[in-house]
């Protein structure tokens, strides 16, 4: 079973990425579960949304303390929340940022941190700094978790009715997903 843990603030859709990718695991014929934490925040306030990802049946029903992926959706939650707390052994951290990992301060020995501008793609393909979709896309091409056709299913499903909307998403995923898995890293940066 994989774990991942999702770093947003309220409005950036961190919640909606957990359940993008639980749905695209489906997809792939693997079971998931996709859930947020948060209690009265207001949008722009710290959240978490976890998915859990497996072959077999997943029995847990917790939060994810012990994360094999940490995705963060904003950059300046790494100034304010550790998040790489609890992440298993050669895990893997990707977040949205024009920046360095490790001008974010992530160096640390026991895990893997990518950085990618997922804003500037969204913005170049989308025209809105939504990043939720390009993000999966990016979090896929270097993990190989999912495959790009199921993601594709699974904003097709998220966004029925909307054609425009779902190809413009999938154009930033497709992107994001063939830059990050050819070169093993993501880089896309300004």
């Amino acid at each position: 079973m994989k774990e991942i843990r999702i770093h947003g603030r309220g409005g950036q859709g961190a919640v909606t990425t957990s359940q993008l990718l639980a749905i695209a695991a489906f997809h792939d014929g693997k079971r998931a579960q996709a859930f947020p934490a948060f209690g009265v925040e207001r949008r722009g306030a710290p959240v978490q949304a976890f998915t859990r990802i497996s072959e077999t049946e997943i029995k847990t029903r917790q939060q994810v303390y012990e994360p094999d992926y940490v995705i963060v959706l904003d950059a300046s939650l790494c100034a304010s929340v550790d998040v790489a707390e609890g992440i298993k052994k050669k895990g893997l951290i990707i977040v949205n940022s024009d920046k360095d990992a490790k001008e974010l301060g992530l160096n640390g020995k026991n895990y893997t941190a990518h950085t990618i501008n997922v804003t500037k793609a969204a913005l170049d393909l989308i025209g809105k700094p939504f990043v939720n979709t390009g993000i999966i896309g990016a979090f896929a091409g270097l993990t190989k978790e999912l495959s790009l056709s199921a993601l594709e299913k699974a904003i097709d499903e998220r966004f029925e009715g909307k054609a425009e909307v779902a190809e413009k998403n999938k154009q930033v995923i497709r992107l994001l997903y063939n830059q990050c898995g050819e070169i093993g890293k993501c880089k896309i940066k300004k």
